[in-house]
């Protein structure tokens, strides 16, 4: 295999950047999905009461110059490109911009820790609509592999954790309930990908390095039809029912399906989760995303000389081991109903 490339490219969701991008941007998110319009709206006025602002673009600029930064010190020194699926800069732009400039392999870094289809197989039809809308002297380009369990990433959301847990007063500390968060999809897709499996796997290892607190794999953001099964419990529910109980006080959520501050975090999490909590007695920190961790970025730095240097060492904890570099033909499949 040659394992010669050029450059990397960090490819991710995309989110508005003002109020008149935010309907734009989500007919592009939602476009040939059955997601009712009133839906769409309602997510749009979250949009707004951020001034229209998803913090993802800003936070992908960060760890793209934090990522500079760790190559530029400790090698390899390849420029970074970024595009994005739903909002500029679009990967078709972005490819055009690394055709002109003479790319002609890269390293592809997916902001999505977990196996999904949205979160690995869509990325990977994203990049060849754009080669095609390219043309010819499109670059090539190589995902590297899913890191739910790497180390640098479990290493990471242990300490953006523990720093979470310090909010708790110490003499509750010990007894707070952690419930690890991730979108939530559809049950049919869940069985077409290791979604699940994968978040079980990390929310283990984490859990493991945090002590003794009961812990829990909860799932938000679901915006389906509501007769379309979904992967629960959903948070607010479980957070409701864990107040019915009477015997919590205090609840740390750790985002762990997110690698940044989507604005399913801002807005589920650190509003509606959080405002639950308060209705029903329950104090509830959220810990940051691993965003732009120094660990977090070491790790894409060795992501990169791994698959560089194409070494049998590729570091994972947990049983699943490392994951595939190259993806099967039939990973991560948009299944949309199960087949009875």
């Amino acid at each position: 295999m040659n394992n010669e490339y050029d450059a990397i490219l960090v490819v991710s969701f995309g989110g508005p950047e003002g109020p008149d991008d935010v309907i734009p941007f989500l007919e592009n998110v939602l476009r040939g999905k059955n997601v009712p319009r009133e839906r769409m709206l309602e997510v749009a006025e979250h949009y707004q009461q951020f001034g229209g602002v998803s913090p993802i673009n800003g936070q992908n600029r960060a760890l793209i110059a934090a990522l500079e930064e760790e190559l530029a010190a400790n090698g390899p020194k390849l420029p970074i490109y970024w595009g994005n699926r739903n909002w500029h800069p679009l990967l078709t732009d972005t490819l055009e911009q690394m055709k002109q400039d003479g790319i002609q392999r890269a390293l592809g870094f997916f902001t999505s820790a977990f196996s999904s289809y949205s979160g690995c197989r869509q990325y990977r039809e994203d990049i060849q609509r754009a080669q095609e809308a390219v043309g010819d002297g499109a670059p090539e380009v190589d995902k590297l592999r899913m890191f739910f369990n790497h180390p640098g990433f479990i290493e990471a959301t242990v300490d953006r954790a523990r720093e979470a847990l310090a909010e708790i007063p110490e003499e509750r500390r010990e007894q707070a309930t952690i419930l690890f968060s991730a979108h939530s999809i559809p049950l049919a897709m869940a069985a077409g990908c290791r979604y699940e499996t994968q978040l079980k796997d990390a929310a283990q290892l984490v859990s493991e390095r945090l002590g003794t607190h009961p812990w829990h794999l909860v799932y938000q953001s679901r915006s389906g039809p509501p007769h379309q099964p979904w992967l629960e419990p959903d948070i607010c529910d479980f957070i409701t029912e864990l107040g019915q109980q009477g015997e919590v006080q205090d609840v740390v959520i750790i985002p762990i399906g997110f690698v940044s501050d989507h604005m399913e975090v801002l807005f589920d999490l650190d509003t509606e989760a959080k405002q639950v909590g308060s209705e029903v007695g329950i104090h509830v920190a959220r810990a940051k995303t691993v965003g732009v961790h120094p660990r977090f970025i070491t790790m894409i730095r060795e992501l990169i000389e791994e698959r560089i240097s194409g070494t049998d060492e590729r570091p994972a904890l947990g049983p699943l081991g490392p994951n595939h570099d190259v993806c099967p033909v039939d990973c991560c499949l948009r299944v949309t109903e199960i087949k009875r």
